[in-house]
């Protein structure tokens, strides 16, 4: 399986009394929807638009994170049944779903989670602990705590 892993950088000893939060954790989802590898796709695509998320985790089931499936996987599929003249032909996330997934650690700090999203095409990093899928951070959610922490010193 290719997971990749951002491990967070060190940072410089807090000093005492500042207790503004900057990690992943602190502002990452930990209620998600996820899929399993035989699910149907037209299950996802019912998801995706109901909860009206882009993309999802892929997750066995011990939670561990196996793949994350999006709505470019579903137009995906979707284009090339078209070409089969076999729309929504029961095909599952499995054959679909993303493999190789890049996660972040949760401890890592919301400006370097934040430079990360502008090195990479993603949308969303999912986060891992102890091989379980315990999160996941978007980009939006890094817009959040930037909000959140607005006239702070963010040293």
């Amino acid at each position: 399986m290719g997971i990749k892993s951002f491990l967070a950088s060190r940072k410089k000893q807090q000093k005492a009394g500042d207790d503004i939060p900057f990690k992943v954790s602190d502002y990452m989802t930990r209620k998600l929807i996820t899929f399993r590898a035989d699910e149907k796709m037209e299950k996802v695509i019912d998801a995706l638009i109901k909860y009206r998320i882009s993309g999802a985790p892929v997750i066995n089931d011990k939670h561990e994170l196996i793949g994350v499936i999006s709505e470019g996987d579903c137009i995906k599929q979707i284009s090339e049944s078209r070409y089969y003249n076999m729309p929504l032909d029961g095909s599952t996330v499995e054959k679909h779903m993303v493999k190789n997934v890049e996660t972040i650690d949760g401890n890592m700090n919301i400006f370097d989670a934040a430079n990360q999203f502008l090195q990479s095409k993603y949308r969303r990093f999912p986060i891992v602990e102890n091989g379980k899928l315990v999160g996941q951070i978007s980009q939006k959610d890094i817009l959040k705590a930037v909000l959140a922490l607005k006239g702070h010193n963010w040293k």
